[in-house]
């Protein structure tokens, strides 16, 4: 891509959020949403934020395991500092990926960028998969329960895409790494990492054990911002409608997820009956703490590089 496209594209998802947010703004109550959020209850916003702290140190964890898995040994504190970095420069820069990039080309001492690649790009895989799952359990739930008909026309299709992409993905990748060839080589050495990462007898467990505390870390301080902005959410609606919201900041279409969320969370807070205003304080509160919680990135950033000692080997070992 040309120097000046991708200029174009930076500067295009700085500006989309804040178009966004200024056109929720004008198509509801701005005031209310600000009258909202003035309103809410602090303690209830610091234990979000300290569940989302919480999400990040499991989620590091997660990702030194993976990395594990693939004979990369991370020390424990340097998979927590170099997470938090990432999630700093990811909540910070366009694109919402960058922050990883990074912590892989950090991370490839020893082993080499493809391998330090896969373990940051398996670790996301899983927990996107994660969260899916719990959308489409959840939503399941409303189907067979009759609740389906006050959800608006495309959340069907939406979770029916998500679940055939999922599938599709999968299906696509092992077609690809069965007809060998260049392509299919890189993917038959992707699959097998996650093989040996993430599906073997001794990593599943414990991945599965990481992955959904971190869904339920993230979902938890979600209710939470609901909560403190005014709206308790059932537990039915935490597993379907947050999931949705949530899985809106993966589209690489501006900085953090930032209007792309709030303007999901306007869409489906009608669902449980509440207005699109408490929809759009709750999503920029969960926003807020979750810049906050990225913070601690900053004091990373600007740390002079720790001397690597003689142990980390060591203490990189699971």
């Amino acid at each position: 891509m040309a120097p000046s496209l991708q200029r174009l594209g930076r500067i295009l998802r700085l500006l989309l959020p804040v178009a966004l947010l200024v056109w929720l703004w004008q198509a509801t109550d701005g005031p209310e949403v600000l009258s909202l959020l003035r309103a809410a209850d602090p303690l209830l916003l610091a234990l979000a934020l300290g569940a989302i702290l919480a999400q990040n140190t499991l989620s590091a964890l997660r990702w030194r395991l993976t990395a594990a898995g693939l004979g990369q040994p991370i020390a424990r504190g340097r998979a927590l500092r170099e997470y938090f970095l990432s999630q700093f420069l990811n909540m910070t820069l366009p694109a919402g990926v960058l922050g990883d990039a990074g912590r892989a080309v950090r991370a490839r001492e020893g082993v080499g960028l493809v391998k330090a690649g896969q373990a940051v790009v398996i670790d996301r895989m899983v927990g996107q998969v994660t969260l899916f799952a719990v959308l489409l359990a959840g939503l399941s739930v409303v189907g067979l329960t009759g609740g389906a008909g006050r959800w608006p026309d495309w959340v069907p299709p939406l979770a029916l895409g998500i679940a055939g992409g999922i599938v599709g993905i999968a299906l696509l990748l092992i077609l690809l790494a069965w007809l060998g060839g260049r392509v299919g080589r890189a993917v038959g050495g992707f699959l097998g990492g996650v093989r040996a990462a993430v599906l073997s007898r001794r990593a599943w467990p414990r991945q599965a054990g990481f992955s959904l505390a971190i869904v339920a870390c993230n979902l938890g301080a979600f209710a939470l911002c609901a909560a403190a902005t005014g709206t308790m959410l059932p537990p039915l609606a935490i597993v379907t409608i947050l999931p949705l919201i949530l899985a809106t900041m993966v589209i690489p279409i501006s900085v953090a997820g930032w209007g792309v969320r709030e303007g999901a969370a306007a869409a489906l807070w009608p669902v449980l009956g509440a207005s699109a205003e408490a929809g759009i304080a709750a999503s920029v509160a969960m926003g807020l703490v979750i810049l906050v919680a990225s913070l601690p990135g900053v004091v990373v950033l600007m740390a002079p590089a720790p001397r690597r000692r003689a142990d980390d080997p060591a203490e990189g070992e699971t």
